[in-house]
C-alpha cells in the first residue's frame, strides 16, 4: 500500500519508511537529499549504515560511446526476467549551469521506466573527474538499505579516470568496442587490472574476435588470480549477450563471496570513503579560511613581500587547528 502524501513532509527516518514501503515520490526525495549533500545526507548515512551490506553492486564502465547504457538497459531486461529487482545509477556529467545531470542516461532505459521493481536515477558528477562523487556510495548504500538486492552503477565513460569504479563496485565489467585500441593504451586506462568481466559490445562489427582474442593475451600476461575474467560479447541494440554477461555477474557474485574477496573488497571501500569524506572536509575548511579575514590580511602582507607563502599557508593551517 503507498504510504499517504502527509508521511513526505515528514522527519528522515519517516521518509525512508516511506522509500521501503515503495512510495516512489519518497525515495526520489531521498536519492535528492543524497545529492545534496550536508547533514540531511549525513543523517541518512548514519540512518541506512548500520542496515546495508546484503546488496550486490556492479558498476558497468568503459570508454564513450562504447554502448554501456544500451547494454545496460538489455542486462535490466534479462535480470527482469529472472524476477530480480534492481536499482541502477547512472552517472552522467552534469550542467555548468544548474550542476544536475546532462545525458539522462534513463532516456535510453525507457522501457523500464514503469516497472515497479527496477529505480533508475541520474546522478551529476558535479566537475568530479573520476565521475563519482561522494553521493556515489552513500545512494548505493540507501538502496541496499531499502531492499534492493542490486545496485548497478553505469560510468560517465571519462577515458583513463574511469578506473575510479572499481573502488564502489563488488563486480566491474568492462565494456569495449571492437578495434578498441592496442595492449599498450588499454594497460595505460588501467582496465586490465580492474576488470572482473570484460564485455566486447557491438559485436556485430568486424574486429570483434581480433579484439577478444587481443584481451586474452594481455590477460595472460598479467599476473593469474583466483578468477579469470571471461571475455563475452554482446549487441546491446538487440539485447544478444545480455543472459550471458548476466550469468558471469552472478558467477563472480558467488566465487567473490565465497572466496572472501568481496568482503576484502567491502571494507577496502569503507577506508577509501573514509579518506574521501575526509579529505572533502579538509577542503571545506580551507576554502572557508582562504576567504576569511585572516587570508586577506595575509594576501596583503605577500603583496608587500612582509612574510613568504610558506609562512602565510601555515598561519592559515593554524587556524584549522
Amino acid at each position: 500500500m503507498t504510504p499517504p502524501e502527509a508521511d513526505l513532509s515528514a522527519d528522515t527516518a519517516s521518509l525512508l519508511e516511506a522509500a521501503r514501503g515503495g512510495h516512489r515520490r519518497a525515495l526520489a526525495r531521498v536519492m535528492s537529499m543524497v545529492e545534496r549533500g550536508g547533514p540531511p545526507a549525513r543523517e541518512l548515512g548514519a540512518l541506512t549504515f548500520a542496515q546495508a551490506g546484503a546488496a550486490h553492486t556492479v558498476g558497468i564502465t568503459g570508454a564513450p560511446g562504447a554502448g554501456k547504457s544500451t547494454l545496460n538497459s538489455a542486462l535490466v531486461a534479462v535480470a527482469r526476467e529472472r524476477a530480480e529487482r534492481l536499482a541502477v545509477l547512472a552517472i552522467d556529467p552534469s550542467s555548468p549551469f544548474s550542476g544536475g545531470a546532462i545525458l539522462g542516461d534513463r532516456v535510453r532505459m525507457s522501457d523500464h521506466t514503469f516497472d515497479e521493481d527496477v529505480y533508475i536515477r541520474s546522478m551529476a558528477t558535479r566537475g568530479h573527474l573520476g565521475g563519482l562523487t561522494l553521493a556515489t556510495p552513500l545512494a548505493v548504500r540507501v538502496l541496499d538499505a531499502l531492499g534492493w538486492p542490486w545496485v548497478v552503477i553505469e560510468t560517465v565513460g571519462v577515458g583513463q579516470v574511469e578506473t575510479e569504479i572499481v573502488g564502489a563496485a563488488d563486480t566491474t565489467v568492462v565494456v569495449v568496442n571492437p578495434g578498441w585500441g592496442d595492449s599498450v593504451q588499454a594497460n595505460k586506462a588501467g582496465l586490465m587490472e580492474i576488470a572482473d568481466i570484460f564485455v566486447v559490445n557491438k559485436a556485430d562489427r568486424p574486429g570483434t574476435s581480433e579484439t577478444c582474442r587481443d584481451i586474452r593475451q594481455m590477460l595472460d600476461l598479467s599476473a593469474p588470480g583466483d578468477w579469470d575474467p571471461p571475455i563475452l560479447t554482446s549487441v546491446g541494440t538487440t539485447g544478444e549477450g545480455a543472459a550471458e554477461l548476466w550469468d558471469a555477474i552472478c558467477a563472480h557474485r558467488d566465487h567473490s563471496t565465497a572466496s572472501g574477496e568481496l568482503d576484502a573488497r567491502r571494507a577496502a571501500r569503507v577506508e577509501t570513503e573514509l579518506d574521501e569524506i575526509l579529505r572533502a572536509s579538509i577542503a571545506e575548511r580551507v576554502s572557508a579560511l582562504v576567504e576569511g579575514p585572516t587570508a586577506a590580511r595575509l594576501r596583503r602582507q605577500l603583496a608587500r613581500r612582509e612574510l613568504d607563502p610558506y609562512a602565510a599557508a601555515q598561519a592559515l593551517l593554524d587556524e584549522v587547528s
